[in-house]
Parts: C-alpha cells; sequence; structure tokens
C-alpha cells in the first residue's frame, strides 16, 4: 500500500475542510431560510388575524384606551394619571403575567406607583419638610430639591416604559405606551412643581 506523504496529508485536509465549509454554510442558509419562512408564516397570520372581526374589535377598544389616556392627561390631574397608570400596571400582572421575571418586573412598577402616590398625599403637608431633610447630600438632591423616592420611581417606571417601546408590539400597542409616557412625564413635572411650591423653591 503507498503511503501518503505528510505534505499530501494536509493537502487532503485542507481540500476536506474547504468542501465541509461549503457543506455547513449550505445546511446554515438553509435552516436560516426555514427561519426566516416561519416568521413570514407568522406575519401572515398576525395580519390575518388583524382582518377578522375580533381583531378589529381588539383594535377599536385599544383606540378607546388610548384616546381615555390622552383625555385624562387633558385634566392635568397627576394623581389621577398615576391612579390610571396603576391600573394599567395591575391589569397586566393579574391577567399577562407568564413568568416571574415579568411578574417581579410588574410588581416593582406597582409599588412605584403606590410610592408616588403616597408621596401627592404628603407633599404640601408639614411632614414633606423631614423627607427634604433626609434628601440632604448633593447627589440626592437637584436644582434645590430632594430626589425622593417619588422622584426615584418616576425615573424607573419612565425607563420601563421605554424599553416597552422597544419591543415587538404592534402599532396600536405602541401609540398607547407613546401616551403613556406623555401622562407620566407631564405627572412628574406636576410632582415637581408641587415640590417647588412645598420647599419654597423658585421654579
Amino acid at each position: 500500500m503507498a503511503r501518503i506523504s505528510f505534505a499530501h496529508a494536509v493537502l487532503i485536509r485542507v481540500m476536506l475542510m474547504r468542501i465541509w465549509g461549503r457543506v455547513g454554510w449550505m445546511l446554515l442558509m438553509d435552516k436560516t431560510s426555514i427561519t426566516m419562512q416561519i416568521l413570514f408564516e407568522e406575519e401572515i397570520f398576525i395580519r390575518g388575524m388583524r382582518l377578522t372581526s375580533a381583531g378589529q374589535s381588539l383594535s377599536e377598544t385599544r383606540k378607546k384606551l388610548l384616546n381615555h389616556i390622552r383625555e385624562i392627561v387633558k385634566t392635568s390631574d397627576a394623581p389621577l394619571m398615576i391612579a390610571t397608570e396603576l391600573a394599567i400596571l395591575q391589569n397586566d400582572f393579574d391577567r399577562y403575567a407568564n413568568s416571574r421575571a415579568m411578574e417581579s418586573s410588574l410588581q416593582s412598577a406597582i409599588n412605584e406607583m403606590e410610592v408616588i402616590q403616597r408621596h401627592f398625599q404628603i407633599i404640601l403637608a408639614p411632614d414633606y419638610a423631614l423627607i427634604d431633610r433626609a434628601f440632604s447630600l448633593p447627589k440626592n438632591r437637584q436644582k434645590g430639591l430632594p430626589i425622593d423616592e417619588a422622584r426615584q420611581s418616576f425615573r424607573s417606571h419612565y425607563a420601563r416604559l421605554a424599553n416597552l417601546d422597544k419591543s415587538r408590539l404592534d402599532d396600536d400597542e405602541k401609540e398607547i405606551i407613546d401616551a403613556r409616557q406623555e401622562m407620566f412625564a407631564l405627572a412628574k413635572s406636576l410632582y415637581i412643581a408641587e415640590q417647588e411650591i412645598a420647599l419654597g423653591v423658585a421654579a
């Protein structure tokens, strides 16, 4: 039997690697094509569901919620805005939370809304002076005002809403997220205005 030289063995190995490389790439492309096909089928079914009576009714209900939020924004009633956001979060928790991570995130958001509600109740009371003194370090203050637990909760939940806006949602769902962001930002501005009044800080 003829012996294969080391150089020939290396050359054969390189050629085999190239062949298997092409085959592997073809298999990879085939798997990628299947992935794209499945995603395309999903999109077709989603579009088809939107055209059904149930899909159209769902869209109309979401439009009602969107308009409802926009009407609440017009009231400039910050406690009502926070109560509305809390109701949405509680509904999501009760009906749609399907993982521990989602439950944890929603529970944290619910807790933050309750913190904000409590602060709205005490901000114009004499007791708020104690909170003001408790947040005395420069890192805990901004423009002469304490970054209290309510302000921290506003910041945390606004970031949560911003992350929701990046997720894969329908257009009408994203419109609702945008409206919630607008509502929440206004509620924060109104809270800061009340801080300025409570502590006598010029705007």
